[in-house]
């Protein structure tokens, strides 16, 4: 049985490793977007990909209301979320940056951009898997959800 004391701690642990990957998350998105230098044959296609990713991001956050919380932790009285895009993805917000992100690195791809969205796509992977283990813990009916939805990809995985 944990003491009040090592509840602190282990809680302030789950608060740090939260900061860390909302931080990186920042900084890899940051970093993309200063090294844009010139646009790629593709532009375009990039701008829609980064514009329907907004359109699922701001979706994602209408079901949130007031639960929105932009660290994976899992504020205390939240209640799951499983209507509107969460009907069929579990990490639409996750999904939204990734995707949005991609529209970037095709618009104006270069290396440099390709090595920082691998590391961004690792950090909200990471995020991802650490943000489910805090909701199967946190109620039971996150394991249902589980079986009925997606993960991370609409209709894929």
């Amino acid at each position: 049985m944990l003491t009040w004391y090592n509840k602190i701690i282990y809680f302030q642990g789950l608060v740090m490793k939260s900061k860390i990957l909302v931080t990186l998350q920042f900084l890899s998105i940051f970093l993309m977007l200063i090294m844009i230098e010139q646009s790629s044959k593709v532009f375009g296609l990039g701008i829609v990909i980064f514009i329907i990713s907004i359109i699922i991001g701001l979706s994602g956050i209408k079901e949130h209301k007031k639960d929105f919380n932009i660290r994976p932790d899992i504020k205390e009285d939240c209640i799951l979320i499983n209507t509107g895009i969460y009907k069929y993805i579990r990490h639409p917000m996750y999904f939204s940056v990734v995707f949005g992100m991609l529209g970037v690195l095709i618009a104006f791809f270069s290396i440099k951009e390709l090595i920082v969205y691998i590391f961004l796509f690792i950090v909200m992977i990471i995020k991802l898997n650490y943000e489910e283990s805090l909701w199967v813990c946190h109620t039971k009916e996150y394991i249902s959800y589980q079986k009925q939805t997606k993960r991370f990809i609409p209709f894929v995985y």
